[in-house]
């Protein structure tokens, strides 16, 4: 039950403490009331097989039920006094251990109450005729083994289903388990001659404490999806169940995990949720300050003041509430490993991620001193000098003096800190208050999208834009608070272009941008809670018009703009497959690893990475060959992931690992990737182990199809790739999948039907991308053999120029316009003369056989003596600026036709090769 879980020690070194733990005025209690029943503790950590062991020695010894739970509590209590405050154990020593203390006394306590019902009334049935579980859930700090040594437990009890006793006395399920809480409060909360175990607060339970206080999985059901509030997904989030032990290992509360999940997280990016923190946070603020009013020694608190414990805490569930939808990798009970997760992420930096967790620390284990004093639930630091002395004196800190104090000023540092990153967070950088409401400097007032003030305010351009917005059905529909929210951004954006952050062409596409989303509230709500991001995008739609584009189809990467790594890396293939399987393994874990979530994983993942690459682009911060390549780099690795995910839930696959692989031609061959490319591929599998060829045949062949649906399938992330197969053997009247001894056949033109030049052409630019490795490998081998076999040189001349020819006639051009790809002298021209060069010439000179892309073999054939000295250089020169024109004119939605001057010198070196190669 409690064997999970190894925080990393966060705390900074401390020198042996020099405070007896005999201060607390609680262990003195204990030791002079118990002294003859400490020793029947075992030395060390008490965990939950020792507390039970602990309770069910002082019944034997003669104590009832009561009490052997309570004088159990007061001896791991003056235990975990000694192991903190004189051995200075790490914090999860004494949080785990009262989480440990809470689900032993729990679980001993609810087979007590059962018992006791059970004897009355009989085992509650449902209409199967089985036992109703019962599952005791634990919210807060118990769900997420963070108890401290003075606090309540927030319990919630749920029942399994509906029904009635088996005894001669029934009732119904409901009325039973309303006793059995009844029963178990007494066995916990009672406050007797021994105290009590612990003090239970009911008051998390739908309908609070109006509500009952035991609730069917339907009635929870139900109100979660008719009345559950936003502070209640908070509350959730943490929440575990801790009794009973058995009911937790059979796995019978999973459909109550799954009702909790989808509650908690949403399939999206939830910005709209930062509105109700703010009011939770501002009701805990309000009611700080009322209890501090006139009472300067409550401003001390360190968990309810600014920048106390729960300031921390409503950051991370902040930040998993949010995110935890999209990335269940972050998803945690647990406040320290959340902040190592939300760093991971990128969602916080690692420098932040520490010093939020070192404060974490330092101010629990401050709070567990100042409960030790008096087994008080409390948080306010003490006033009295001794104690105060003996706190600092635990923690490794010189005791407080007239002059000097290092635990306040320690606090004062920590709290200001804390507050400073809250703030931050939850106002985008923004100190708190009418500039974080407004989000920008020269907006005035927010006024409503449909307010004449607010088109006064407008230059006239945009003015005119929302004044015709303004006038269409879907925004008139709107809420108020919708209009009041769209107002928002059209003002941010107008304060763009006065500020000179951005042009009035980029504050136009905004708008045009704004208008298909007027529904969709996530997207709105995170440039309302993020101006910086907003920002951001404004500038990034006045680079080039293409993002517009890109930005209306998939409006969930606007997200990225908020990632500070966003402008300082490059495409990393496996750190982005180790984020995939780490987020597959999340939903494996949830229980949420199905079809739909998969699909809508590898889309968002592979959107905001095209998203990532597209910012570097235009921003100028990569070349057009590293944007190729990073964009080639990515579709490998998605295919990659595809393959592993999609395999095991094929209904015939055979064997855990396919033999199977994909192979690049096209663009994504030569790694020459561009935004919105079709991939074109071919599929191979190798399966000599397999006794039946047709079968291993048919199953790869199902693969396939479910593969393509993987990739090409539109679904509410969008789409992925458009997939092309046509280069496979016989074209679109092959075979989807063709085995590698098929292939090597049907290539090298053993037997009736062999490969045409054209499709050796386009084996100059193939590569294994995607599978298994060793299957890649011997696909290179053949078509290594297959380009360095001899040719007759004058017909292979005549082939490849005939193929240029009909590629022509497929894409006229104006004979007044150059164009950069088709045109004679463009882009089309180099790729054939490579691949001649290639066909002819390999069997002499291997070097060429390497796909290292145009440029670099345009390179090695003027080294090998193939093209006049010089020729393969300028060419090779000419073909890249070809290729960043193109790729210019695509982003900015220009035509790739331009003037025959323009690109004069380019095309003439192009023709120059041309002519070389082919006379």
């Amino acid at each position: 039950m409690g064997s999970e879980l190894h925080v990393a020690d966060t705390q900074p070194p401390v020198p042996p403490a020099a405070a007896p733990a005999d201060h607390s005025r609680y262990v003195q209690r204990i030791r002079r009331r118990y002294a003859a029943e400490l020793a029947l503790l075992p030395p060390g950590q008490p965990d939950a097989a020792t507390i039970t062991a602990l309770v069910r020695r002082l019944q034997a010894e003669g104590r009832a039920l009561p009490s052997a739970l309570r004088v159990a509590r007061q001896l791991v209590m003056e235990r975990l006094v000694v192991l903190d405050v004189e051995q200075q154990a790490p914090l999860e020593v004494v949080t785990h251990t009262m989480t440990w203390l809470a689900e032993a006394t729990l679980e001993i306590a609810l087979a007590e109450a059962r018992a006791e019902i059970d004897a009355k009334h009989g085992a509650p049935r449902d209409a199967q005729g089985q036992v109703i579980d019962f599952w005791i859930i634990g919210m807060g700090k118990l769900g997420a083994r963070e108890l401290n040594v003075s606090s309540d437990i927030d319990l919630i009890y749920v029942y399994e289903d509906d029904g009635e006793t088996d005894g001669p006395l029934k009732i119904t399920a409901h009325e039973y388990f309303a006793q059995v809480a009844k029963r178990l409060y007494a066995l916990i909360g009672d406050t007797t001659d021994d105290g009590f175990v612990f003090r239970v607060d009911l008051a998390l339970r739908p309908n609070g404490n109006s509500g009952p206080p035991v609730v069917s999985l339907g009635m929870l059901e139900e109100y979660f999806l008719v009345q559950g509030r936003e502070w209640e997904r908070f509350a959730w989030l943490k929440s575990r169940v801790v009794a009973p032990a058995a009911s937790v290992a059979s796995g019978r509360p999973l459909p109550l995990r799954s009702l909790v999940t989808a509650f908690v997280y949403r399939r999206y990016l939830d910005y709209g949720i930062f509105e109700g923190l703010r009011q939770l946070h501002r009701k805990i603020r309000e009611e700080a300050q009322r209890r501090a009013a006139g009472r300067p020694e409550r401003a001390n608190d360190v968990k309810l003041s600014r920048g106390g414990i729960r300031e921390i805490e409503f950051i991370v569930q902040l930040l998993l509430v949010v995110r935890g939808g999209q990335f269940p990798e972050i998803r945690t009970r647990s406040t320290l490993k959340s902040l190592q997760k939300v760093a991971a992420r990128g969602l916080m930096t690692p420098a932040t991620a520490d010093r939020l967790a070192e404060a974490y620390v330092f101010l629990r284990r401050v709070e567990h001193r100042i409960q030790y004093l008096d087994d008080q639930q409390t948080h306010l630091l003490p006033t009295q000098d001794g104690d105060l002395a003996w706190i600092a004196q635990s923690m490794g800190l010189a005791a407080c003096t007239p002059d000097a104090c290092q635990l306040l000023d320690r606090l004062l540092e920590i709290r200001e800190l804390v507050a400073t990153e809250f703030d931050a967070l939850l106002h985008d950088g923004q100190p708190p208050g009418p500039t974080a409401k407004g989000g920008c400097r020269n907006c005035g007032a927010p006024l409503p999208l449909d307010s004449d003030a607010l088109l006064e305010r407008l230059p006239p351009a945009l003015a005119e834009r929302v004044r015709h917005w303004v006038q269409q059905p879907r925004v008139q529909a709107l809420r108020d608070e919708g209009r009041l929210r769209l107002g928002k951004l059209v003002q941010r954006a107008a304060a763009g272009v006065a500020d000179g952050l951005c042009t009035q062409e980029a504050a136009l596409r905004f708008i045009d941008w704004l208008e298909p989303l007027l529904r969709r509230d996530s997207y709105l709500a995170l440039l309302a809670e993020r101006p910086e991001v907003m920002k951001r995008l404004l500038r990034l739609l006045g680079l080039a018009r293409w993002p517009m584009q890109y930005l209306m189809r998939h409006p969930g990467v606007i997200d990225e703009l908020a990632d500070p790594r966003l402008m300082h890396e490059r495409f990393d293939r496996h750190a982005y497959i180790d984020e995939l399987e780490e987020r597959h393994t999340a939903w494996v874990r949830a229980g949420e690893a199905d079809e739909e979530s998969l699909l809508d994983t590898l889309r968002h993942a592979h959107h905001a990475e095209v998203f990532r690459t597209l910012v570097r682009d235009v921003e100028e911060l990569i070349t057009v060959e590293q944007v190729a390549d990073d964009l080639s780099a990515l579709a490998d690795a998605t295919l990659e992931c595809t393959l592993r995910w999609a395999w095991p839930r094929l209904r015939q696959h055979h064997r855990a690992v396919p033999q199977f692989a994909v192979i690049a031609y096209g663009k994504l061959g030569g790694k020459e990737l561009g935004y919105g490319s079709d991939l074109d591929v071919v599929f191979l599998y190798d399966d000599a182990d397999e006794t039946d060829e047709y079968k291993a045949q048919e199953v790869y062949a199902h693969f396939v199809r479910k593969v393509i649906t993987w990739l090409t399938l539109r679904t509410g992330a969008g789409e992925l790739f458009d997939i092309d197969t046509a280069l496979r053997p016989n074209g679109n009247s092959g075979l989807l999948v063709t085995s590698i001894n098929a292939f090597e056949r049907y290539q090298q033109g053993r037997g009736g039907n062999t490969a045409w030049t054209w499709e050796h052409q386009a084996v100059t630019r193939a590569r294994f991308c995607a599978g298994s490795a060793a299957l890649g490998g011997r696909f290179e081998a053949v078509r290594r053999h297959v380009l360095s076999a001899g040719r007759d040189l004058d017909a292979l001349k005549r082939e490849v120029m005939d193929m240029r020819e009909k590629v022509r006639a497929a894409r006229p051009v104006k004979a007044e316009l150059f164009d950069v790809k088709h045109s004679p002298g463009g882009m089309m021209d180099a790729e054939f003369a490579v691949q001649y060069l290639v066909l002819a010439h390999a069997a002499q000179h291997p070097a060429l056989l390497d796909n290292v892309g145009n440029i670099a073999l345009l390179q090695r054939a003027e080294g090998l003596g193939l093209l006049p000295a010089g020729a393969g250089q300028a060419a090779a020169d000419a073909y890249r600026e070809l290729r960043r024109a193109q790729h210019r004119a695509r982003l900015d939605e220009q035509p790739t036709q331009v003037p025959p001057e323009q690109m004069a010198a380019e095309r003439d070196a192009v023709l120059a090769v041309w002519h070389a190669v082919f006379g």
